[in-house]
């Protein structure tokens, strides 16, 4: 007699889009360890974000899409893979054609995505998405996993391990300080240089900067370093893993970002944060979910906030005054801010 072969019970996640999606994705781990604590679950991301949960206690494998070398080609391969992995669920985060073809096709009983998926058709569970009513992203997602249920937002969750801790230890150690993310993907999503140049001369003098980001920000960062006119600002964009810099922005008295990668970093491992909104609003789902979180955007209504759901390469009107209309002074009340709550936590 044949052995009785085991009921599929694994779940695959994909999200192959960038470093903060794969970020915020991370509360569905969270959530099914919490409600599913036995059921094994893998991930699929783009290959560059696999450093950000190779390590993840709530995942079990990850799996891998190369989209620079021969994207399509790999495409199958990974479709067999999925294939082969014989998964109950295949929960697809993602709106495109590409991860609709592999949550389509991928075998699984039961094919869960967003109604704006075009092979959607295909699922046999869909959700509407629904962008701009000021649902956070978060919520977004976790409704994929409870549809007919109004859940309690689950925080996305990162874990640096021991060598990340290690990595920052000496920075932590030097006394109080604050972290700049200043850089993003879009040139409208991110706070112009003169600005951060103001903020870095008006920052208490006692505090240490480190200023975070890619290799590309590398050059960004550096001429903020040598521009700001004051000791003590040290330039790590690059040097540092994702995880690391995670490690390091815990330890701030905050942490000024952009709508970008590092605000959803803080948000992975509860850094407090000030999040600079210049050309987007949190109305779109992408604000701060720290426990000491401010938002600082441009005082003034303006009717061409927000000007689109992602950044721009240039300010459509030319001003660019949701950016440059905010004041130093808001930045520095937001640490005001966070050091009293600091103090009140111990």
């Amino acid at each position: 007699m044949p052995p009785k072969s085991h009921p599929r019970r694994a779940i695959l996640l994909i999200q192959t889009a960038f470093i903060g999606d794969v970020i915020l994705a991370t509360a569905l781990l969270e959530r099914l360890r919490q409600t599913e604590p036995n059921t094994p679950v893998d991930f699929l991301v783009r290959k560059g974000n696999e450093g950000l949960i190779e390590q993840h206690p709530h995942v079990r494998d990850v799996l891998i899409w190369d989209k620079k070398n021969h994207k399509y080609r790999d495409l199958w391969r990974l479709l067999r893979s999925i294939r082969a992995g014989d998964y109950e669920r295949v929960i697809n985060l993602q709106r495109f054609a590409s991860t609709g073809f592999l949550t389509a096709f991928s075998g699984a009983p039961k094919r869960i995505g967003f109604d704006k998926n075009p092979l959607s058709f295909a699922f046999t569970q869909v959700t509407p998405h629904l962008m701009g009513q000021g649902i956070h992203e978060v919520t977004r997602n976790l409704h994929l996993l409870y549809p007919e249920t109004e859940a309690p937002l689950t925080p996305p969750r990162l874990f640096p391990t021991p060598a990340d801790e290690s990595t920052v230890a000496s920075y932590v150690n030097r006394g109080p300080y604050v972290c700049i993310a200043p850089t993003s993907v879009w040139f409208t999503k991110q706070f112009p240089e003169e600005q951060w140049l103001k903020l870095l001369r008006a920052l208490p003098p006692h505090y240490s900067v480190y200023l975070l980001g890619a290799p590309a920000d590398s050059a960004v960062c550096e001429r903020l370093r040598q521009e700001g006119g004051r000791a003590g600002v040290v330039n790590l964009a690059g040097r540092l893993p994702l995880l690391a810099s995670a490690a390091l922005m815990r330890g701030a008295v905050l942490n000024y970002v952009n709508d970008s990668a590092p605000l959803h970093l803080c948000s992975a491992i509860g850094a407090p944060t000030c999040a600079v909104f210049c050309s987007t609003v949190p109305f779109f789902g992408f604000g701060p979910l720290s426990p000491f979180s401010r938002v600082v955007q441009v005082e003034e209504q303006l009717d061409c906030q927000p000007c689109g759901l992602h950044g721009h390469k240039k300010c459509p009107l030319g001003h660019f005054y949701c950016a440059r209309g905010i004041q130093t002074q808001q930045l520095i009340d937001a640490l005001s801010e966070a050091e009293a709550w600091a103090s009140a936590q111990h």
